[in-house]
């Protein structure tokens, strides 16, 4: 990963650049003047410097409805940082980092959109149950083919995708967000913080599992063959029991961290063979 350090002074003019396309309006998503809003977490959970993609994709043309049938396009979300946050009501970490998500989305409500996408496969009453359950206060919508397609890679959960009041892929978290870190890219692309600065980064295809992320697809197993709720069993159990390489990983891991293990794919066989003979 090549990394290029951008000055304090860089990072001032960025906020400053930010600031100027993301002042008041009146048009829907576009953020309004005002006062910063306090941090929601202490300084030193906040980092000083913060990593950005050094050549960002920009988004396509984007339409999705939320579980209250509101649409929502790509439109909409400009003027904003939106944080786009593929997740799953049976995903552990999906639901450890939803409590931080709902406080970022109080804090700055004119500065921030986080959308959930849900990667369920079941009723969706499963889901709105879930949301209500948790006080979830931002949009969620059904994962679908057009959202994948403009967000490719999502072969674990969660994977957040930041994206920057202009309506490009700035960052991309797979696993347990920071919610510091969130923080502070928000502050930062909100040029609501000058004092933040950047490390630009090589986009980072996160081939690997980390912080504790859940797969949604392992490699050498076709879960396609199988119903949504024998999917979602499966996935609950690869992402939980351990192979007996001795590489201390679960199943999953041990897949996509090492395909080449000759352990994981039997025992991940063996699972699934189960789960279809249920």
């Amino acid at each position: 990963m090549t990394f290029r350090r951008l000055s304090r002074v860089g990072a001032f003019a960025l906020s400053v650049g930010f600031a100027i396309g993301c002042g008041a309006s009146d048009e829907p998503g576009q953020t309004t003047a005002g006062p910063a809003p306090e941090p929601v977490y202490d300084a030193d959970v906040r980092p000083a410097t913060i990593e950005l993609v050094a050549d960002p994709t920009s988004l396509p043309a984007l339409s999705m409805r939320d579980l209250d049938g509101r649409t929502i396009t790509s439109d909409d979300l400009r003027g904003k940082v939106t944080l786009v946050n593929f997740w799953a009501t049976w995903c552990g970490p999906c639901r450890a980092e939803i409590p931080d998500l709902i406080k970022l989305q109080a804090r700055y409500p004119e500065h921030l959109q986080v959308i959930g996408v849900s990667a369920d496969e079941g009723p969706i009453q499963v889901v709105e149950d879930f949301a209500t359950e948790y006080g979830i206060n931002y949009p969620i919508v059904m994962a679908t083919p057009e959202l994948s397609g403009a967000f490719p890679g999502v072969m674990a959960l969660p994977t957040s995708f930041v994206v920057d009041p202009e309506g490009r892929v700035v960052q991309t978290h797979v696993g347990l967000i920071n919610p510091g870190v969130l923080e502070q890219e928000t502050r930062f692309l909100a040029a609501l913080d000058p004092s933040i600065t950047v490390d630009l980064v090589d986009e980072d295809l996160h081939g690997r599992l980390v912080n504790a992320a859940q797969a949604t697809e392992i490699p050498g197993l076709d879960l396609t063959v199988l119903t949504p709720e024998q999917r979602t069993t499966a996935l609950q159990r690869l992402n939980e029991e351990g192979c007996s390489c001795g590489c201390q990983l679960t199943l999953a891991q041990c897949r996509i961290n090492d395909s080449s293990c000759g352990f994981s794919l039997p025992l991940a066989e063996q699972l699934v063979a189960e789960i279809v003979g249920e």
